[in-house]
């Protein structure tokens, strides 16, 4: 029998906001971009909230702020970014669940489309096991090239990533937990015996009611 794993999506489930907008605001606030790319976020957001763009989409507009920008400021400043901007918004709920599959000896996993410089001081303060998230890709000049190294964790790539993990690892998925927010976590959460809905967007709430899987709030 293999050991137990839990999975956590990031963005509006171990914390009640979506991080890349709080990354926005900070970015506007100081003056580190424009005001054509900020149109084009909001305007995809929108398409977002509706389900007319994906969650893979989504993250390509925003992974196209990196290109052409040296590392050393952003990968600097990622461990005060988070104490500082993200950490006020985990989920109490959320954090508690992680607490209790740590306590049981669980393998805690975080699993995100979010960028490995801005999450490795998340998995590392929470005690994390292992973190699955997207990397992006650096030129020859060492600058950040818009694209990424490999696929952007979202959807299917999501729960590939899990069950390759779950493989290496010797995690019985059966026995396990996976906890998201969105449908877009569908592929995660189907992998797992124990799946969880963390106040899911509609699309999602439809798909837990009809499998009667918990449905937790953030707090």
């Amino acid at each position: 029998m293999g050991s137990t794993g839990a999975f956590f999506d990031f963005d509006r489930t171990l914390i009640d906001v979506e991080s890349p907008r709080l990354g926005i605001l900070y970015l506007r606030r100081h003056r580190l971009i424009g005001p054509a790319f900020l149109l084009k976020v909001a305007c995809a957001n929108l398409l977002y909230k509706r389900g007319a763009i994906s969650d893979h989409a989504m993250a390509r507009i925003l992974i196209g702020f990196y290109k052409g920008r040296q590392p050393a400021p952003f990968e600097e400043g990622a461990q005060g970014y988070w104490r500082e901007v993200i950490r006020p918004h985990l989920a109490p709920a959320v954090v508690h669940r992680l607490r209790e599959h740590q306590a049981s000896g669980h393998v805690t996993v975080l699993v995100s489309a979010g960028l490995r410089y801005l999450l490795t001081p998340v998995a590392a303060e929470l005690g994390f096991d292992h973190l699955l998230c997207t990397e992006l890709e650096k030129g020859p000049d060492g600058s950040f090239t818009g694209g990424t190294v490999g696929p952007i964790c979202s959807g299917a790539v999501k729960g590939e990533l899990v069950r390759r993990l779950a493989e290496r690892e010797g995690i019985d998925l059966r026995a396990s937990y996976a906890y998201g927010d969105h449908e877009a976590d569908l592929a995660m959460l189907e992998l797992v015996g124990h799946p969880v809905a963390v106040e899911p967007t509609q699309r999602l709430r439809v798909e837990a009611l009809k499998r009667n899987w918990p449905i937790i709030s953030h707090r």
